[in-house]
């Protein structure tokens, strides 16, 4: 049986806290929905911010939304290097002891003490999809991506969630590497 997943290519975007939304944006500011994502619930907002590195900055990055129990920048490794970060390969949510940045909006700017990762790829699975396949929360898959430059992607962690849609996230540099966009499909092949 094939275990086929629709690919989403993740470029660089930031979560934030209702606090830090309103700190950068004012007092009791609610994010605006640009378009939904594959996750159910998620959304990219309207809003960007600049977020501020020592060796550079990127002027809009997209807030997703909704807000946050944590703010979390997610980058590429190509980013981090033209920002002057050092961000670690991070699920998301686990942020101890990463770097941090400044966040500029259009009311304020906030420094973030930590949060700067380069996303480590993932596949989300409804509970259902794992147990059909098998698929358990945390496990590392290996999977191929097709097309003229595919490549195979090992250490890809399974996400299990009944709130959870089927789709796997790579990051831009993954996406270029193997001529991968956002609605190709890839295999599970371990």
């Amino acid at each position: 049986m094939s275990k086929t997943v629709p690919v989403g290519v993740s470029a660089r975007h930031i979560h934030l806290t209702q606090e830090h939304i309103e700190a950068l944006f004012g007092q009791g500011y609610q994010l605006t929905e640009f378009k939904p994502l594959s996750q159910p619930g998620q959304f990219a907002a309207n809003e960007t911010v600049a977020v501020i590195g020592p060796k550079g900055e990127f002027a809009k990055v997209r807030i997703l939304g909704p807000a946050r129990p944590a703010s979390q920048l997610e980058i590429s490794r190509t980013d981090s290097f033209a920002i002057g970060v050092k961000a670690p390969v991070r699920e998301s949510g686990n942020i101890d002891g990463t770097p941090g940045i400044k966040v500029k909006g259009p009311a304020g700017e906030i420094e973030l003490e930590q949060g700067v990762i380069v996303a480590a790829r993932h596949i989300h699975f409804h509970t259902s999809d794992a147990e059909k396949w098998g698929i358990q929360d945390k496990q590392l898959l290996k999977v191929r991506l097709g097309g003229e430059r595919g490549l195979v992607l090992e250490n890809v962690i399974a996400r299990v969630s009944d709130s959870f849609a089927l789709d796997m996230h790579i990051d831009t540099d993954e996406a270029n590497a193997a001529g991968a966009s956002t609605g190709d499909t890839a295999e599970i092949i371990d």
